[in-house]
């Protein structure tokens, strides 16, 4: 039974690789990358300027019709939020205009950056504090970090940065807030992390019913098999929250193994009225780029399955897809030649690349792609731009950017 199981195994990962090196059967389309030219150099300084489409080629994106001078002029206002508040103000505009903006997008899916304090990098450090938000958007003590391998603490020290960022986008989207100035009630739910140790969690807000009370909440009723947030045998369940029209909710960090509940929630909301709340997904823990695994659990059958049985996300992006999520803001980042690059995209736009600036303070733009540029893609674009390696730069072998 053992020889079985292993061979079965050597004969998936032979399948998996073929299929992820064997060439597409159509030819794949030319990468769309704004042809920026270089305006002038001032001493050993590199200046960038941005160029914007000017057809009028009619294009959907979600549920709303854009031209590709209206995508051109979005592309061009998109810039790095150089500060936490800047961050949350973007995305949350980002999300109420694809809400209700035209867009009539419910179901959202979002990655951002984090805050973290920027004397908090240094190796060693196992154990960070939660961030820290309040009165410091605009300081220099909070530092945007995308979700790598340099946050010592793993993934719980990720979620006490990602649970205050959920908070203060659900309390500037807050329609009582717009109004009163009164912040929402915001309620986490952990009881979604059954480990505990997974930084799992849910924010949802309550609004108020009548007499001035708050209304909706957690109920259990037996439409919804009496709640959402199961243990593993079944006992010990957690109801799914109530909520009304003008609420909102958001799975911090969620896993494949979430799903079933997210599905739950949003079957829930989908019946309970016509107008359907905001629900979104803040950085799921599946990559946004594709392994073998990934790639193979895609595709449809036998191979499909087994793929999505041993952990690929194909099955759960099309479970996904089926109940209406769709990116709406993405904000991410890696390093590339040395220096920083971020890479960002609303649901209305392109992809657009920025390369940190040697002060660290700036980004400067050095390309766009329709579709998600790749690792090479992006240092083609700093190739074009004539951006040198970063100890290059430091050590005046190639012009400062």
């Amino acid at each position: 039974m053992v020889a079985m199981k292993i061979t079965a195994i050597i004969l998936f990962c032979s399948c998996a690789t073929a299929f992820a090196f064997s060439p597409s059967a159509t030819a794949s389309k030319p990468s769309c990358i704004d042809k920026c030219e270089r305006v002038g150099v001032v001493g050993t300084a590199l200046a960038l300027c941005p160029s914007a489409s000017e057809s009028a080629e009619p294009i959907v994106d979600g549920g709303s019709t854009r031209t590709t001078t209206d995508r051109g002029r979005i592309n061009d206002s998109l810039r790095i939020p150089s500060s936490y508040g800047e961050m949350i103000q973007q995305v949350s505009s980002c999300m109420s205009d694809a809400y209700d903006g035209g867009g009539g997008m419910t179901r959202q899916i979002v990655r951002i950056l984090l805050p973290r304090d920027a004397a908090s990098g240094q190796l060693g450090e196992l154990y960070e504090a939660e961030a820290e938000t309040d009165g410091r958007s605009m300081s220099r003590e909070v530092r945007l970090v995308p979700t790598d391998e340099s946050w010592q603490g793993g993934i719980m020290q990720l979620y006490r940065s990602a649970e205050p960022s959920a908070r203060d986008i659900l309390s500037r989207m807050s329609p009582s807030a717009a109004t009163t100035g009164v912040p929402p009630r915001i309620i986490e739910d952990r009881s979604i992390d059954e480990s505990g140790v997974d930084g799992i969690g849910l924010l949802y807000t309550q609004s108020r019913g009548g007499g001035g009370e708050y209304g909706g909440g957690a109920s259990s009723s037996p439409d919804d098999g009496g709640g959402g947030f199961g243990g593993i045998f079944g006992g010990g369940s957690m109801p799914l929250p109530t909520l009304s029209d003008t609420d909102m909710c958001v799975f911090v960090q969620p896993t494949q193994e979430v799903v079933d509940v997210i599905e739950k929630l949003t079957t829930k909301t989908n019946t309970a009225s016509s107008s359907s709340p905001l629900i979104a997904l803040l950085n799921p823990q599946w990559r946004n780029v594709d392994d073998a695994l990934d790639s193979a659990s895609k595709s449809g059958g036998v191979l499909g399955a087994f793929a999505s049985f041993l952990g690929g996300k194909g099955s759960v992006l099309r479970r996904l897809d089926e109940l209406g999520y769709k990116p709406t803001y993405t904000l991410e980042g890696y390093v590339c030649k040395g220096g920083n690059v971020r890479l960002i995209k609303r649901y209305d736009s392109d992809w657009i690349v920025f390369a940190e600036k040697d002060d660290g303070d700036n980004y400067a733009r050095v390309g766009s792609m329709r579709e998600r540029p790749t690792y090479q893609d992006v240092e083609r674009m700093l190739d074009e731009k004539g951006v040198g390696y970063k100890y290059a730069r430091d050590l005046g072998m190639a012009p400062k950017l």
